[in-house]
């Protein structure tokens, strides 16, 4: 075996493994929502730094940017990052619709037909994603929504 076979092989080895694994072994970046009903975002990773805002909406979506032991380092719809413990997030999936009032539908088709409309801000269940539709449940009821109008997913996240 080469020096260059030899680089080859462990380049193929560390593309194989998970992107950027943090504390958790998870990859970042990903997605979580909030598992509490009030918690507090800080400015570095842990309790001795302050808190820089407090969210109130239990299931409120955040992509985790970076892990440091315990805490996760986190970005908001809006881009605003801050520090949150990891007892207070959840695995549960998670969208936002971002602006406007988007219409969902009953396929994962333009062409299909209306079932709802919501208004940006509201929160549901992402159930699935596949190529450029997700599936949400929004109080009880399964619709497909372009995944450019939500937050919650990663460009080219399939589930």
């Amino acid at each position: 075996m080469t020096l260059a076979d030899e680089a080859a092989g462990i380049a193929v080895k560390k593309a194989a493994k998970p992107k950027h694994p943090g504390a958790s072994g998870l990859p970042t970046p990903r997605f979580v929502s909030l598992a509490s009903k009030k918690v507090n975002m800080r400015a570095g990773p842990g309790v001795r730094y302050p808190i820089a805002w407090v969210y109130k909406r239990q299931g409120t979506p955040f992509m985790v940017m970076a892990e440091h032991e315990y805490w996760r380092k986190v970005r908001d719809i809006n881009g605003t990052e801050g520090w949150m413990h990891r007892s207070l997030l959840s695995g549960r999936r998670t969208a936002v619709l971002r602006a406007g009032i988007t219409e969902l539908r009953r396929a994962p088709e333009a062409t299909a037909p209306i079932i709802m409309r919501a208004e940006a801000g509201v929160i549901g269940k992402l159930l699935v994603c596949q190529k450029s539709w997700c599936q949400m449940d929004l109080n009880d009821t399964k619709a497909w929504l372009p995944r450019t109008v939500i937050f919650g997913v990663l460009p080219n996240e399939q589930f």
